[in-house]
């Protein structure tokens, strides 16, 4: 599954590219090279991130599955339960 992204956000990310090697290398790269490097980013390092986010929210929701039958519970046949002797 290719990780698609938004124009909006691609433009964010393509300036964030820009500015990180003004800001950390002193070096000016054009759109071109930012571009071809957030597409590397994507293809390449992207689905690594992807997927431990998947497997993350996959164990979160398994673990919700597990605690259900204790959140969700309710005693059956409660109205005659027994009241304490006086």
């Amino acid at each position: 599954m290719a990780i698609e992204l938004p124009n909006e956000t691609k433009e964010q990310l393509l300036s964030s590219i820009v500015r990180f090697f003004e800001e950390r290398f002193e070096q000016e790269i054009g759109d071109l090279k930012s571009s071809l490097l957030l597409d590397y980013v994507l293809k390449e390092i992207g689905p690594s991130i992807y997927n431990t986010g998947v497997a993350d929210a996959q164990a979160r929701m398994s673990e919700m599955v597990d605690e259900i039958d204790a959140t969700c519970y309710e005693p059956e046949f409660a109205y005659w339960e027994k009241k304490p002797s006086s």
